[in-house]
């Protein structure tokens, strides 16, 4: 057995969210949202070395040697699954080891809205989930695509950079393929998935012009694309979008966006109120035909005021959602003010007063 595996079965067992090992410190594992040190000795570049390199294929051993960082899946049965990637730094290498739950949980367990749900009964379009890194876009989507697997008679293709949760075909045959391995990068396998006769493609991340050209080109065919963006609002992810597109295909994002995105789902993760795990906490855009029309009309930054009042139709910015978990008392008010974008109305939930100061620091 990998000698690794002594850190990755401690991290899961005290359920933690990642394991970070680097050159020069010791173990490090992610407790809901905060970095733990494990009672370990600094990792020498050595000693590193040896671990991960335990776990590398051979082709991977190469191709990180050659000076390329990694992305990969690693799983044993003792330790459970997870997604990797190795990289150098100043002194040396490190790892990063995200822990992938050995069930994909339901879009209720998850505790995320209804509406969600309603966004898979279509057929057609773009569906996209935001969010920072580490704020849980992949248990997102990968609850998505469970449902459709459990309740349509799918063809499902994934586009995964590499793949994290594992699907058995139910209702729905699932092919999932890893950029990298079975894919040259997203784009060519967005054009190969569209001679696959898929229902659905999954898009791990929607990161260049030409990925995000093709998976507009299949929504447009009559596919249901499910991507994800960095970004971490509605408005900051349709501007993305244009702003990554050259100048003269702009105005054909624009007015792709304005017909064929069905909503935006931007996450982020917050301390529940006993401090033992995150939540996932949403905002959601639905495109209407009011947010359609300022999409067209380049009135992007409107689009928020849409958002606020169309909450009968399932809609909230983010703030809207962090306010009504706090008041169910389902998340810790601190880290709701830190993550809260108009933070003067969460102000009288804090508990730490010295947060006050730290806050207002940062932002002058």
């Amino acid at each position: 057995m990998a000698r690794i595996n002594a850190f990755l079965k401690l991290g899961r067992e005290q359920g933690g969210s990642d394991i970070h090992l680097a050159v020069g410190c010791p173990p490090l594992i992610r407790l809901h949202g905060e970095l733990q040190t494990i009672k370990y000795r600094n990792l020498s570049d050595t000693e590193l070395e040896e671990l991960v390199y335990e776990i590398l294929t051979p082709e991977q051993k190469t191709i990180f040697l050659s000076g390329q960082d990694l992305d990969f899946s690693y799983e044993h049965e003792d330790v459970g699954r997870f997604r990797v990637n190795l990289y150098r730094k100043f002194k040396g290498i490190g790892a990063s080891l995200r822990t992938i739950a050995p069930k994909i949980p339901s879009l209720t367990e998850l505790g995320l809205p209804s509406i969600i749900e309603k966004f898979l009964h279509t057929n057609q379009g773009l569906i996209l989930v935001t969010g920072a890194t580490g704020t849980g876009k992949s248990t997102t989507l990968a609850s998505m695509i469970d449902w459709l697997n459990n309740n349509r008679r799918y063809n499902i293709i994934t586009l995964e950079d590499p793949i994290e949760f594992v699907h058995k075909s139910k209702q729905s045959l699932i092919i999932q393929r890893t950029v990298g391995t079975h894919v040259k990068n997203f784009a060519e396998g967005l054009r190969a998935a569209l001679r696959e006769d898929p229902d659905v493609i999954l898009v791990g991340e929607l990161r260049d012009p030409e990925t995000i050209s093709m998976a507009m080109t299949a929504a447009e065919t009559g596919h249901l694309v499910l991507g994800t963006l960095h970004t971490t609002s509605a408005v900051k992810t349709i501007d993305r979008i244009i702003d990554a597109m050259p100048t003269m295909q702009k105005s054909l994002a624009t007015t792709f966006l304005s017909q064929h995105l069905k909503g935006v789902i931007s996450q982020k993760l917050v301390r529940t109120a006993d401090g033992r795990s995150r939540k996932a906490i949403v905002e959601i855009m639905i495109n209407t035909p009011a947010i359609s029309r300022l999409i067209l009309s380049s009135k992007v930054f409107q689009i928020p005021s849409s958002i606020q009042t169309g909450k009968e139709l399932g809609m909230q910015l983010m703030d809207q959602a962090l306010l009504e978990a706090l008041k169910n008392k389902e998340i810790d008010p601190d880290d709701t003010y830190i993550h809260a974008l108009d933070k003067k109305q969460f102000q009288r939930y804090i508990t730490n007063p010295d947060l006050l100061p730290q806050i207002n620091l940062a932002i002058n």
